[in-house]
């Protein structure tokens, strides 16, 4: 398997991280000189790696202001979790019968990990952390198409936690760590119904769209 990345992948997964550590935020204009220089590559793969993100709706290309992180209405966003719920209640849901012994102590390391993020105030370990936990069923879910549609759907929602309380930020990380918990039960018993309806209507739900970010 080639896990070569091109210098617009490497942009690309920067400018990403970049929101999601908070450091892009919604409405602001993305420097990209600022990139190239931080990046040390030219305009050309930062250029590119924009274009891509505005083509999955992350971005907005602004006449006479250039690239904009989006923002999301309450409608959209409501929406767009739902749609989320879903598509992740089934990847989880068809992953079950294929994880092993090895996955699930692998998802227990990453709900521990993240219990030490939260009490450490580490965002940026908790964002790696959480989204490590998910990696671990979605790497043998059989339908790759769903997974990709699902993952990047997910980056619509920015995860800038810098504008929050953060005894309400610790509390909602807490809830959601709690729930990634209860989905490992649902997976060491294969009870993939029982998993697939928690996401959509718990782990995912719509009412959780104007809270922090999972």
């Amino acid at each position: 398997m080639n896990n070569y990345l091109s210098l617009k992948d490497h942009v690309y997964n920067y400018i990403v991280e970049q929101i999601n550590n908070g450091s892009l935020i919604a409405d602001k204009k993305v420097n990209e000189n600022a990139i190239s220089e931080s990046l040390n590559v030219s305009r050309t793969p930062v250029r590119e790696a924009l274009i891509q993100l505005a083509s999955e709706g992350l971005l907005e290309n602004v006449p006479r202001k250039g690239f904009v992180i989006k923002s999301l209405t309450k409608e959209e966003a409501k929406e767009t979790y739902f749609i989320i719920g879903t598509l992740d209640g089934q990847a989880a849901s068809l992953a079950v019968p294929l994880l092993t012994e090895k996955h699930m102590k692998e998802m227990e390391f990453y709900i521990q990990s993240i219990d030490l993020a939260i009490d450490s105030d580490n965002l940026s370990m908790y964002h790696k952390m959480q989204q490590a936990f998910h990696e671990v069923y979605l790497s043998v879910c059989p339908n790759k198409s769903l997974v990709n549609l699902l993952l990047q759907l997910q980056k619509k929602f920015l995860k800038d936690f810098t504008h929050l309380d953060p005894e309400f930020t610790k509390k909602k990380l807490t809830e959601t760590n709690n729930e990634h918990r209860k989905m490992l039960e649902f997976f060491k018993d294969k009870k993939a119904n029982e998993l697939e309806k928690f996401m959509r209507d718990v782990h995912w739900n719509m009412e959780k769209a104007e809270q922090v970010p999972l």
